[in-house]
């Protein structure tokens, strides 16, 4: 009798389970949906409903200005905030996997700050010497800044064990690497200062299609490849003990979550510069939603979320003070330190 009730409650939780996945991806997708249309439909320069759907369509002839806009501009940049956003998401979800702290994330920990001070280097020396720098080369560049700076972070780790000193120490390698950058900057020709400031504090106004393909490509690949180590990441969200008995080596498969985590955030940093809080406050929610750690579930869930949370932020930085833009970082901070601060609550109130 008491194995039945055992069973049947495990099936009721099951059914539970299942329906709260599925309403929760379903919001997330309306939630994309909606936000892509308000993205391509409203911005500073007005355009009809009716045309719009001529453009996308291409049913009619319509304005050569009002085509660029639509296909050129906003279509590019939605798209840039939706796989950048998962990208970065999913990026501080791997990270908390490996510090096994969810406040750890590539902005946090100072990585995305390395990215950029090497992203700056590289626009910099190229744009002076060459007056042109392609994708592949910030993205290297910025992966080479991520894995620097969480060498420094796994030196730190090793000689402290407390996790909370640790986030420190990431903070005030981000604080270096972010002055190193600002002193790089006035090496810069006069013409590409004003570029790099506005690149510094993030934002998906440069983005093109050829940049999203080159994105779409890459960040597909690595979510791919993440996707199908979902069990082993199981494994280690339980321990490196019990990670150990479920045949996952530990030490190389630790490497191999850096470095698909730093290549996530190096392509978010090489084409977005630096933002803030996105890789803590959305797997948090989607945790929070969700009512389970299981990768296979939570990653797909936390790239919507990342894409809908960095939409979002997107359309408020574009429209608050239309026409003037505010960085996406400062948008994004002002939504996501308020989902950090309640998590910190919350954790602390389960300890009590």
């Amino acid at each position: 009798m008491k194995t039945e009730n055992m069973k049947k409650k495990k099936t009721d939780y099951n059914a539970r389970q299942r329906i709260r996945c599925f309403f929760v991806f379903v919001g997330l997708i309306l939630l994309l949906t909606g936000l892509a249309l308000l993205n391509i439909c409203v911005g500073s320069t007005e355009i009809s409903t009716k045309s719009i759907i001529d453009i996308l369509f291409g049913l009619k002839k319509v304005s050569e200005t009002q085509k660029s806009i639509i296909l050129d501009i906003r279509i590019p940049r939605m798209l840039e905030a939706l796989l950048l956003g998962g990208a970065l998401s999913v990026s501080g979800f791997l990270l908390q996997t490996f510090f096994h702290n969810p406040i750890a994330g590539p902005y946090v920990l100072g990585i995305s700050s390395g990215a950029k001070m090497f992203v700056a280097f590289t626009l910099i020396v190229f744009l002076k010497k060459f007056a042109y720098v392609n994708s592949i080369t910030l993205v290297m560049a910025a992966f080479l800044g991520s894995l620097t700076v969480i060498f420094f972070i796994l030196l730190v780790s090793n000689r402290v064990k407390n996790m909370s000193s640790l986030l420190v120490a990431g903070i005030m390698i981000g604080y270096i690497c972010s002055a190193i950058t600002d002193f790089l900057t006035t090496f810069a020709a006069d013409e590409d200062i004003v570029n790099l400031h506005g690149w510094s504090q993030g934002s998906f106004s440069g983005s093109n299609l050829d940049s999203v393909c080159f994105i779409a490509i890459l960040v597909g690949i690595v979510f791919v490849i993440v996707w199908f180590l979902s069990k082993p990441i199981g494994a280690l969200q339980l321990g490196e003990e019990y990670a150990q008995t479920m045949g996952v080596d530990v030490r190389k498969f630790k490497v191999v979550i850096i470095l698909l985590s730093s290549l996530l955030s190096a392509c978010v940093t090489a084409f977005a510069g630096p933002i803030s809080f996105v890789g803590i406050a959305v797997p948090y929610l989607i945790k929070f939603l969700l009512k389970t750690v299981k990768p296979i579930l939570i990653l797909p869930a936390i790239f919507l979320g990342g894409g809908v949370f960095c939409m979002g932020c997107d359309f408020v930085s574009r429209v608050a003070l239309a026409p003037s833009e505010i960085n996406i970082s400062t948008v994004t901070s002002i939504f996501g330190a308020p989902v950090v601060i309640v998590m910190l609550i919350s954790r602390n109130a389960r300890r009590g």
